[in-house]
């Protein structure tokens, strides 16, 4: 059953590096897709770390899903504020 958690925790660290690695890219259009990365990648670490008891970077990383997802909303809310939904009476 650790190889389960094994995976879970490689494959976090692999989509926080590909996030890192799409900031480095001048296009922004990867920017946002960059963001969900960083999300999905914390928290499969953070399933990692919690499974063998690594409480410091089971917070570390927890924060870093946090931080991941108030940056989305942030980024989200500001994108409805410019393109507000008109409607019709």
């Amino acid at each position: 059953m650790n190889i389960v958690y094994d995976i879970l925790g490689w494959t976090g660290s692999a989509l926080i590096i590909s996030a890192y690695a799409l900031t480095l890219k001048e296009q922004n259009r990867w920017l946002n897709f960059g963001k969900y990365l960083n999300l999905l990648g914390g928290l499969l670490i953070a399933i990692n770390c919690f499974h063998y008891n690594a409480i410091p970077p089971f917070v570390t990383n927890l924060l870093w899903s946090v931080i991941a997802t108030l940056t989305i909303y942030k980024s989200r809310k500001k994108t409805l504020l410019k393109n507000p939904v008109q409607t019709k009476l």
